[in-house]
């Protein structure tokens, strides 16, 4: 790149996604605002341009609020590239706008080294100032083909839409609006969590009735279709008291102080293993569920509270694993932790909805049943021990990894 190297460290979209970048705010305020989204749509529009987005730029930093690329020049919400690599630090100085349409044949841009350095043939950059008068950024549209982005239309449309960036930005009512929106979701909040620990706790009578009434009909002789409905009858019984279990852990751990776990010294975990794999074998013959099991070291822990993790991962894997695949179950444990992995085969998660599968009612696909709290309760399951649930995709397989923290058995 042109210029010299900065004496900090860029950041990037991870940094941003980690909440820990140095923008955070000014990145969070732009990056999701569909305000922003629909007038970096209608400058790409109006512009025949195929990469727009607003900087936040200073004296010695340009770093991406929000982008829209079909380019594909990789610059996406928190990236960061050299200031004196770029077209904004002239804007940011001047208080004018750099434009051309190609940068062939510009008589001024011609040849310039930031253009040929990263493939900029057509280009506008306008100043962004916030309604108190402080500059900035800069609102950016770019193409790696010629465009005619100097004509009289497209740049009063650029400078309107500039103004109007600027105006959005800290406003009074912005700020009453955001914060009107966050009383609102905790409200709802609060009502979603004390609908759902009702729900549960009215759920469970029917529930006991029809596995009473499951048992009473395994012993009576009946025919080998009967025998099929039965194995099917367990299946939904098993589904029906997980989600009642999940929804009672998940509104008592947020209506309470959190989910309360009783560790048991050297916990009978394998036996714990084998009768969750046991029990979603009976559920799902269908399916090939491998168990292998090295727990060489005691493990303190609440193996009732494990089974359940285990049970919403094992279940997950086999909602969503490609059939004719098998689900595989492990556990090993050395000096410092304990180790337990579910993995299937079938479509990858794709990595923004990794970021918030393990959040309540969220769901890794759309169409899937339930209610979108297993994998939110098994991760809280895992926190209660000190511990962690990750997710990982290589190819077509994805594993759940729950960590426990080798706790001091005495």
């Amino acid at each position: 790149m042109p210029g010299q190297e900065p004496q900090y460290e860029l950041q990037d979209h991870s940094a941003y996604l980690n909440g820990t970048h140095d923008f955070q705010s000014d990145i969070e305020r732009l990056a999701g605002s569909d305000f922003i989204t629909t007038i970096l749509e209608t400058v790409m529009l109006a512009t025949n341009m195929r990469f727009a987005g607003v900087a936040r730029v200073t004296a010695d930093r340009w770093v991406a609020c929000r982008t829209i690329d079909e380019v594909k020049f990789g610059l996406a919400e928190g990236d960061e590239i050299a200031i004196d690599s770029t077209f904004c630090q002239t804007v940011r100085e001047t208080s004018e706008m750099v434009i051309f349409n190609d940068a062939t044949t510009d008589p001024k841009y011609k040849g310039h080294p930031i253009a040929a350095a990263f493939g900029i043939v057509s280009y506008a950059s306008v100043p962004v100032y916030r309604s108190d008068g402080s500059f900035f950024g800069t609102l950016c549209a770019i193409d790696t083909e010629p465009k005619d982005v100097k004509s009289p239309r497209a740049v009063a449309m650029l400078k309107m839409f500039s103004d109007l960036i600027g105006r959005s930005l800290e406003t009074e009512e912005r700020l009453e609006a955001q914060e009107q929106l966050i009383e609102h979701e905790r409200k709802l909040a609060q009502i979603q969590e004390e609908f759902v620990a009702i729900l549960g706790h009215d759920l469970r009578n029917p529930v006991a009735a029809f596995r009473a009434g499951v048992r009473q009909l395994d012993k009576e002789p009946v025919t080998s279709r009967g025998r099929e409905l039965l194995v099917l009858m367990r299946a939904s019984l098993h589904r029906m008291n997980e989600l009642i279990d999940n929804m009672m852990v998940h509104a008592k751990s947020r209506l309470g102080d959190g989910i309360a776990v009783i560790c048991v010294p050297d916990s009978p975990l394998l036996e714990t293993l084998r009768h969750v794999v046991d029990e979603i074998r009976v559920t799902a013959p269908e399916k090939e569920i491998l168990l292998h099991v090295e727990l060489t070291h005691p493990v303190n822990c609440d193996p009732d509270r494990i089974g359940q993790a285990v049970s919403n991962l094992l279940s997950n894997a086999i909602t969503h694993g490609t059939p004719g695949t098998p689900v595989k179950v492990t556990a090993k444990s050395c000096d410092e932790k304990a180790i337990i992995e579910v993995e299937n085969h079938g479509k990858p998660i794709p990595t923004d909805v990794q970021e918030t599968l393990f959040r309540p009612f969220r769901r890794g696909n759309e169409a899937s049943e339930g209610l979108g709290l297993g994998l939110h309760i098994a991760s809280s399951i895992a926190k209660a021990h000190g511990g962690r649930l990750s997710v990982a995709c290589h190819g077509t397989a994805t594993n759940f990894r729950l960590e426990l923290p080798i706790l001091g058995v005495s």
